[in-house]
């Protein structure tokens, strides 16, 4: 008895040091992804002679080219292929994908405008304006600290 239980401690010890691992690795991950977001501006701006529809249909075209190479090697090209077939799983993909497709351009075309700022300000807004949505009309109900959270950024913009 005195086994299994110094055998499940330690087991539960070798699960809290993982979780931590991945949140860590999480954080770090988040923190990579928001300080590559903060240099694609340069990014953006050094393409400035190149017209932001040649950017965003390269962008396209690599994309379905990557994602499709995704799927094979991760052997789901039968569920993809399902997915697709389903006339309504279709059309909500690609209602996305002309959503995505106007958010880019737009954002593309600001920062080769010179419009980065606003740009920038336009993408901190978003999801603010998508939580609000989800509350007005999805019913989705806000943890306290969300709203704290929420209330913070919009306090901070005024």
């Amino acid at each position: 008895k005195n086994l299994s239980s110094l055998a499940a401690s330690q087991g539960n010890k070798a699960k809290s040091k993982y979780g931590e691992y991945c949140l860590k690795r999480g954080i770090w991950y988040g923190v990579s992804a928001y300080v590559l977001w903060g240099f694609l501006p340069l990014y953006w701006h050094l393409l400035q002679d190149v017209s932001a529809s040649q950017i965003i249909s390269h962008r396209i075209i690599w994309s379905c080219v990557l994602l499709s190479l995704a799927i094979l090697l991760s052997r789901q090209a039968m569920a993809f292929w399902q997915a697709i077939t389903t006339p309504r799983t279709l059309g909500i993909y690609a209602l996305a994908a002309i959503f995505i497709s106007i958010n880019w351009f737009t954002y593309i075309w600001a920062v080769n405008q010179g419009f980065v700022i606003e740009a920038s300000l336009g993408y901190f807004i978003n999801p603010l304006i998508s939580v609000l949505l989800g509350v007005v009309f999805l019913r989705e109900r806000l943890r306290r600290t969300q709203w704290i959270a929420a209330f913070v950024c919009i306090k901070r913009n005024k």
